[in-house]
This record gives C-alpha cells, structure tokens and sequence, in this order.
C-alpha cells in the first residue's frame, strides 16, 4: 500500500521517481516543474496554519467537549 500511495505523485506529474538498482534498493523523488508550481499553494497553507491556530483550537476543545458528552 505505501508503494502505491508514494508513486501516486509520480503517476501525476509533480514528481519524478528515480529508483537506483542497489542493495537495499534506492529511490529518489525530485520535483517536476508541475510540482514546483504547487509551492505557492503549499507555502499559503502553511502560513495560514499558525495565523489560525487559536481558531483551531477553540474548535478542538468545542468538538472534544461535544464529544465527551454521553448521548
């Protein structure tokens, strides 16, 4: 499953995976131009999480504290 799920990417596009025929087998995943393109998107995400953390954790205690109530 891990093996399917780390060449995803690869099938898509932003990545390219280079495996190296040694013993233990190598692989190396390199950014395409199509996956440089998402570091924009990725970098506004990670901005935006530290910018919302206290929103974030209010929402947790909320849901923790709906969830500890017996139904």
């Amino acid at each position: 499953m891990l093996t399917l799920t780390v060449r995803r990417p690869d099938r898509d596009g932003p990545v390219t995976r280079t495996v190296h025929a040694t013993v233990p087998p190598r692989v190396e995943y390199e950014p395409t131009d199509l996956g440089r393109s998402l570091t924009r998107l990725v970098k506004g995400l990670a901005d935006w999480s530290p910018a919302h953390r206290p929103q974030i954790e209010a929402a947790r205690r909320e849901w923790d504290a709906k969830a500890d109530m017996p139904s």
